[in-house]
């Protein structure tokens, strides 16, 4: 393992906190990585952005009809929110909290503005993410730093 490639994965995943990108939840996901599930955190993050592409095209239809059934709106939200939070995506989390008022107030231009800066919080932290585990992989560690099976 070159120490340099895990000095650097270190620094980005301090980088990402720092950021406000990640929280404390995503260490402890990487604490859960072991000999036996060296890519744990991957994998959950990858079922996080495949269930998550589906939450975010029922918000937008919904979005998209009329009249916006807001309590609907918000319940998508809701789960959507809760996924976010079991990666300590952080950003994504509070564009999320602030688009759950806005369907409280049944403000419809705050959804639509919101969901917007939801969806590129979202995306941002995906390429980010996906930076992170390749440099995890360039250094034959899993992303919580531990030397993965030969």
């Amino acid at each position: 393992m070159d120490k340099n490639h895990l000095q650097r994965q270190l620094e980005m995943k301090r980088s990402l906190l720092d950021q406000g990108y990640l929280d404390e939840q995503f260490i402890q996901l990487e604490e859960l990585e072991d000999g036996d599930n060296p890519n744990f955190v991957e994998e959950t993050v990858t079922t996080f952005y495949a269930n998550s592409a589906r939450l975010l095209q029922n918000i937008e239809q919904a979005l998209g009809s009329r009249p916006i059934d807001f309590t609907a709106l918000d319940n998508c939200m809701h789960q959507f929110k809760s996924s976010s939070t079991s990666i300590g995506a952080t950003r994504v989390k509070k564009e999320c909290t602030l688009f759950m008022e806005y369907c409280e107030a049944a403000n419809a231009e705050g959804c639509i503005r919101t969901f917007r800066q939801v969806k590129q919080e979202h995306a941002s932290l995906k390429t980010k993410l996906e930076n992170y585990f390749k440099l995890a992989r360039q250094g034959g560690t899993s992303a919580g730093g531990h030397a993965g099976r030969s």
